[in-house]
């Protein structure tokens, strides 16, 4: 990902797969305590006197006179804090799918009543963004850089002038790290995390957690493979960089692992016609759920139906870019160690 800035289009395509996985895909188609926790509907920011500050992952610190309310934030981010009962009022990033409905990034939240200011890649207005008049504006990060994720370059300089930002990275380290700073975001914005469902969503993060470890290491034989598709094109994920699999395989699982000379640029994944899809043999595969994605069901390829992995049942969804929230991100171990735990040894 060190090159991962070299051109907009070159991020966008490195970022597409691998930790970012499936963005590629758009490419080649382009065109209370409980009111408080776990996101309800009545979830508002709670009232908190004083400044507020906060130290993100780039090393900036964001001052302000108040706890802000007009908050903006790419959708991911917007969906977590949703969870500990902040609203967002205004995001960016895969919000409503072409039907209207409410895209898989958008967790819990009731997209009719956001402001989106950018659905889909290199897509932001601005103007829009102005009138409304953001306090500051959230994103995570997959640079080392400090790239806002879905700010595009051309207008990011605009965007900058208009309120200041905060990135969470999400870049070469393992899951439990952003869950911790997004919690710190959370609890820093007023939200109340002594909540008891909120308090109860880590607890149970933290057995799936030793769940998934007790599975990989009875199943030591189980190969899994994270994949995402695309019109012409089958990513092979790397654990290295993404978050989800980095730490998932510190927890014991057995990943594919292209070799580093065999990734595209920014050591991510590395890309197969759907004629090798099985270069790499797999017990279960891990697929990409992104709406940006070919989901498994609509997967055409004769190749893919004769993968072993295929035909035995064995085929998970995977969130690249999870919602870090530890609610949304205790079903992501729970599924992958399931799996591991009923799967036949196939490849």
């Amino acid at each position: 990902m060190s090159n991962a800035r070299a051109t907009h289009l070159t991020r966008r395509g490195i970022l597409a797969a691998g930790g970012a996985l499936g963005l590629g895909a758009v490419l080649a188609a382009c065109g209370d305590d409980d009111a408080k926790s776990e996101g309800s509907s009545e979830a508002t920011t709670a009232a908190k006197s004083g400044p507020w500050t906060f130290k993100d992952d780039r090393g900036t610190t964001v001052k302000l006179d108040k706890v802000p309310t007009k908050i903006v934030a790419f959708v991911g981010v917007a969906a977590a804090l949703y969870d500990y009962g902040i609203e967002v009022k205004g995001v960016f990033g895969p919000t409503k799918t072409q039907d209207g409905k409410a895209d898989v990034q958008a967790g819990d939240m009731d997209v009719s009543k956001l402001t989106v200011f950018g659905n889909v890649w290199d897509q932001f207005n601005v103007e829009q963004y102005a009138a409304f008049a953001p306090e500051v504006l959230i994103s995570t990060t997959f640079d080392s850089a400090g790239t806002l994720w879905y700010v595009p370059e051309a207008s990011k300089d605009k965007i900058a002038k208009l309120a200041p930002s905060a990135a969470i990275s999400v870049y070469d380290r393992q899951l439990t790290k952003p869950l911790e700073r997004m919690w710190e975001l959370a609890e820093s914005l007023g939200a109340d995390m002594k909540a008891d469902k909120v308090a109860q969503s880590k607890k149970d993060f933290e057995a799936a957690a030793e769940r998934l470890r007790k599975a990989a290491k009875a199943r030591p034989e189980i190969k899994v493979l994270a994949g995402s598709a695309s019109q012409d094109i089958f990513y092979v994920s790397g654990t290295n960089l993404s978050i989800d699999l980095e730490y998932f395989k510190a927890l014991g699982v057995n990943f594919v692992e292209p070799p580093e000379k065999a990734k595209e640029e920014g050591g991510w994944y590395e890309t197969l016609s759907w004629e090798n899809v099985d270069k790499y043999p797999a017990d279960i595969i891990m697929m990409d759920d992104r709406s940006s994605t070919i989901q498994p069901a609509d997967i055409t390829e004769a190749t893919w139906k004769k993968l072993p992995a295929v035909k035995a049942g064995q085929v998970i969804a995977r969130s690249p870019e999870p919602i870090l929230s530890y609610a949304k991100c205790t079903p992501l171990l729970t599924s992958l160690a399931e799996a591991i735990e009923k799967a036949k040894k196939v490849a």
